[in-house]
């Protein structure tokens, strides 16, 4: 069992087409008025019917309050991390420190190559995410010049700038062992998907985190854990996990939390739905934390 005893959080998975302008702006109000925590951003620049993430998410930081607003996960190849630092810091200042920053080290190739990016091998890209940490925490950093010689990103002297708003968390959307303890050792938070990552090789790969974090003299549980969720919430009991009554839901979600060492849950459903998130959001969320609370005994 692993518990690290972070607040569980709640989120909402945004599909950013054409056609659903106008239901995620209708789902990053509901996730305002109803307390969730996050709005996640997909962010995939070769889908033709796709919006581009970063203009999407400075509308949704305009149309809310409260809510926090990520990329879910930001497509590093196409994305030169100096110049997406500046964007982040600068949507961070905009909304009064409502912006994260999520990573991943790219994966549709073809496409990626299509639209002029890189096409890396693993090992690149896994040296072109570790490189990216550290040139956008240089680019936050507030000195007057900053240096960073890599493989694939370089700083010469940039004159970084503006600061976030606040401390902005940088999460990587990544799997394999050699990035998961990279994450432990330099990264803010971990952001994998139940569609690639089931529950049950969860624990190990919490495991190779918690070794970098120890690399670095870090304490575990200072990472983020954010679990994007893609289901159904339903009157009716169902045999598949993450669909079901919202009882299944509570008690699927508190074991992650209590047993796994997920904490932050971020909810997907079939077409953006409304209703679902709503469910989501009322009957779910509030209960796990509630649930949570209790089986830590507090």
């Amino acid at each position: 069992m692993t518990d690290y005893g972070r607040t569980p959080q709640f989120g909402v998975f945004v599909t950013p087409t054409v056609e659903l302008l106008a239901n995620t702006f209708e789902l990053a109000a509901l996730a305002d008025e109803t307390g969730l925590d996050l709005i996640g951003v997909q962010d995939h620049p070769y889908q033709a019917k796709f919006l581009d993430c970063w203009s999407l998410m400075g509308m949704l930081l305009a149309r809310t309050e409260r809510v926090r607003v990520f990329p879910d996960v930001a497509c590093l190849p196409l994305r030169p991390p100096a110049t997406m630092a500046k964007a982040a810091a600068s949507l961070d200042v905009m909304s009064g420190g409502r912006f994260e920053v999520a990573l991943g080290a790219g994966a549709f190739w073809e496409a990626i190559g299509a639209m002029g990016g890189d096409v890396r091998t693993p090992g690149q890209a896994a040296t072109a995410v570790e490189e990216a940490v550290e040139v956008i925490r240089l680019m936050w950093s507030g000195e007057r010049a900053v240096y960073s010689g890599g493989e694939h990103y370089r700083l010469e002297g940039v004159h970084p700038g503006p600061v976030p708003a606040h401390s902005i968390g940088i999460w990587l959307g990544v799997g394999g062992p050699r990035m998961l303890r990279a994450l432990g050792r330099s990264a803010d938070g971990w952001v994998p998907s139940s569609s690639y990552f089931p529950p049950e090789i969860l624990p190990g790969m919490h495991a190779k985190i918690d070794a970098g974090a120890a690399d670095a003299g870090r304490d575990p549980a200072s990472i983020v854990r954010v679990y994007n969720v893609f289901g159904r919430v339903s009157d009716s009991r169902s045999d598949t996990l993450f669909h079901g009554t919202p009882e299944q839901w509570v008690s699927q979600l508190t074991d992650l939390v209590v047993e796994t060492g997920m904490d932050t849950f971020v909810f997907g459903t079939d077409g953006d739905d409304l209703d679902q998130v709503r469910k989501f959001a009322t009957d779910v969320a509030p209960a796990v934390r509630a649930a949570v609370d209790a089986r830590r005994g507090s």
